[in-house]
C-alpha cells in the first residue's frame, strides 16, 4: 500500500474518474454489467455505527465470517452466505491496532496480526466477546509512522504465519525488520526470512503452498508486483539491509543493487535477488495491489481452479493471476477479472462453496468504488465466460488456452492480436515509466485441433512485460472475450 504524495495524487485522480462516471460509483459500467452475468456481486449493508474498513477476513465454523477493521475491531458476521439483508454483525473484540491478518483453525482461538504483534484471542465464557488476549510474537519494531503496516498470512505448510512488514515511509527502515518478511512458528518464535520488501498489500500461498505477497509501486518498484517469498531471498528494496546483523540465521546482506539498472541485469549480479512473478502494469491493471486468494474450490468458483485472485485497492477491482514455473522460477500472466466493487478491494477470502469475500476501505488512499468501506461476496453464476484461461511461455512464444473452443477463422488470424513488450527501471527513486519497449511481430498463429488452445510464435524478452491484446478472437459460438488483454511477466525462456 502507498500513502505518500504520489499515492494521494493517484487517489485524487481515481476520484476524478469516479465523478466522470456521473453516479459516484464504479459499479454501473457496461463492463461490470457483462462481468455480473458470470460473477454476480452481493453487497452487504453495514449497520449504522459500524465503520467496517474490512482489513482481514477469516472463515469460522458454521458459515460465520470474522472481519477485522483498520480501526482495530473484530466482528463476527453471520448470514453472509445468504441474501444481502440476512446478515448480523457482532463485535468480538476492540482496541487492537490495525489488524491486517486473521486466522483460526476452528478451535476457538483467533490469531490477529497487528502492527506490533501477532495476538491470539478467545471467548472463554460463550458470550461472543473476546476475554482472553495473548501475545504470540512481537519480534519486530514499530514507530508512529503511518506506513508501518504489518500483514499476516494464514499458516504455511509448516504451520508458520508469515508477517510482511512495510518500510518506515516509502524509502527507509527505521526500526527492527521493517521491509522484511518474518515467519512466526506455532510456538511463537520469530524467524527473519526474506529482505527487500517495500509496501506489502497482502500475503498468501498459491495452490502448491508457496508463499507470495503483493508489493506496491514506489522506490525500487517500477510498478505493482506479485513476488515469491523464499527463506534467504531478497525481493528488491535494500532499505532494510541494516537488519542482517540481527538476522543471525541468514548471514551477510546481499550486494546492493545498482539504481537505474534493470531487474534482469541485477539478477545476474545478486544471487539472492528473487525476481517478481507477476507485474501489474500501473494504470493498466490498477494502482495498489492488495489481498490474495487462491481458488482451491475445484470448480465451484468457475473454470479457474488453482489460480490466484488479487485485489486492487485504488481501482476497486479483483484481478486474476496464472502462475507457472520455468527453470524453477515463478512467472506468469495477470488478467482483469471483476470491476465495480463498492470500495477499495483490500482483503480477500475464498470459501469452500466458491464464494469470494472481498473487504473494502478507501481511507488514506481513495478508491474508485465510491464508498468508504464495504463487505461483498462474489460467486460464480454457473455460466462460463469466454476468457484466456492460461498463458504459458514456450521456447518460441506463448501457448494460450481458452475456457471455450475458439473460432479458427478469427483465432488463427494474425490480425486478431496486438503484441508489445516493455520493462521498468530498477531504481531508488519512485516508480518508473514503461521503458525499453518493442513490438516484435507475431510470426505465426496455430490453432490446436481441439480448438481449445492457440500457439503464438513471437520473440520473448526476459525481464519484460509481454502485453497481449486479442481484439479479434471469437469463440466457436461467436462471442468476444470478456477480457481481451493479458500481461505476462517473463523471467525465464523455457528450453526447447
Amino acid at each position: 500500500m502507498k500513502f505518500d504524495l504520489r499515492s494521494a495524487i493517484g487517489g485524487l485522480l481515481a476520484w476524478v474518474a469516479v465523478l466522470a462516471l456521473g453516479n459516484g460509483t464504479a459499479g454501473a459500467s457496461p463492463q461490470s454489467d457483462r462481468e455480473a452475468e458470470y460473477y454476480p456481486l452481493t453487497t452487504f449493508p453495514i449497520p449504522e455505527g459500524i465503520t467496517l474498513e474490512a482489513s482481514a477476513l477469516q472463515l469460522l465454523p458454521g458459515e460465520r465470517l470474522a472481519v477485522s477493521t483498520r480501526l482495530g475491531d473484530i466482528y463476527f458476521v453471520d448470514g453472509a452466505f445468504g441474501t444481502a439483508q440476512g446478515v448480523k454483525f457482532t463485535k468480538f473484540a476492540a482496541g487492537l491496532h490495525e489488524v491486517l491478518g486473521l486466522w483460526s483453525k476452528g478451535d476457538g482461538w483467533i490469531y490477529a496480526t497487528q502492527r506490533g504483534e501477532v495476538t491470539r484471542l478467545k471467548d472463554t465464557d460463550g458470550d461472543d466477546r473476546a476475554d482472553l488476549f495473548e501475545t504470540v510474537a512481537d519480534g519486530w519494531g514499530i514507530t508512529g509512522d503511518y506506513h508501518e503496516y504489518a500483514f499476516g498470512s494464514k499458516p504455511d505448510r509448516d504451520g508458520n504465519i508469515w508477517v510482511v512488514l512495510c518500510l518506515t515511509g516509502s524509502f527507509n527502515s527505521e526500526t527492527l525488520f521493517r521491509g522484511w518478511a518474518l515467519r512466526v512458528t506455532p510456538e511463537g518464535k520469530v524467524i527473519p526470512t526474506t529482505s527487500g520488501l517495500r509496501s506489502p498489500g497482502g500475503v498468501a500461498t498459491n495452490s502448491l503452498g508457496d508463499m507470495f505477497y503483493t508489493d506496491n509501486q514506489g522506490p525500487w518498484n517500477g510498478t505493482c508486483w506479485l513476488k515469491p517469498l523464499k527463506p534467504g531471498g531478497f525481493v528488491g528494496h535494500p532499505g532494510g539491509f541494516k537488519w542482517y546483523a540481527q538476522a543471525t540465521n541468514l548471514g551477510v546482506a546481499p550486494k546492493e543493487p545498482l539504481s537505474g539498472s534493470r531487474i534482469a541485469v541485477e539478477r545476474t549480479k545478486i544471487p539472492e535477488l528473487i525476481p517478481p512473478a507477476i507485474a501489474f502494469p500501473y494504470n493498466k491493471m490498477g494502482q495498489s495491489a492488495a489481498g490474495i486468494a487462491n481458488d482451491y474450490t475445484a470448480g465451484k468458483f468457475g473454470p479457474f481452479s488453482h489460480q490466484l485472485f488479487v485485489g486492487d485497492q485504488t481501482w476497486s477491482t479483483v484481478m486474476r493471476v496464472f502462475l507457472e514455473q520455468v527453470n524453477g522460477v515463478y512467472q506468469g500472466a495477470c488478467f482483469p477479472f471483476r470491476e465495480g466493487l463498492s470500495s477499495g478491494s483490500l482483503s480477500l477470502e475464498m470459501a469452500p462453496d466458491g464464494s469470494l469475500f472481498v473487504g473494502g476501505t478507501d481511507r488514506g488512499w481513495g478508491a474508485r468504488g465510491g464508498k468508504p468501506f464495504s463487505l461483498e461476496r462474489l460467486r460464480w453464476s454457473g455460466k462460463t465466460p469466454f476468457e484466456v484461461h492460461e498463458m504459458r511461455a514456450k521456447p518460441d512464444g506463448f501457448e494460450l488456452t481458452f475456457t471455450a473452443p475458439v473460432d479458427p477463422s478469427t483465432a488463427g488470424t494474425l490480425e486478431s492480436y496486438r503484441f508489445e513488450n516493455y520493462t521498468y527501471i530498477y531504481q531508488a527513486s519512485y516508480g518508473s515509466p514503461e521503458v525499453d519497449g518493442a513490438k516484435p511481430p507475431i510470426e505465426a498463429v496455430t490453432v490446436a485441433p481441439d480448438r481449445r488452445s492457440v500457439r503464438l510464435k513471437v520473440k520473448l524478452t526476459p525481464g519484460h512485460v509481454h502485453e497481449l491484446k486479442l481484439p479479434g478472437v471469437r469463440s466457436a459460438s461467436g462471442e468476444a472475450l470478456l477480457h481481451s488483454v493479458g500481461y505476462y511477466w517473463l523471467n525465464e525462456i523455457p528450453q526447447p
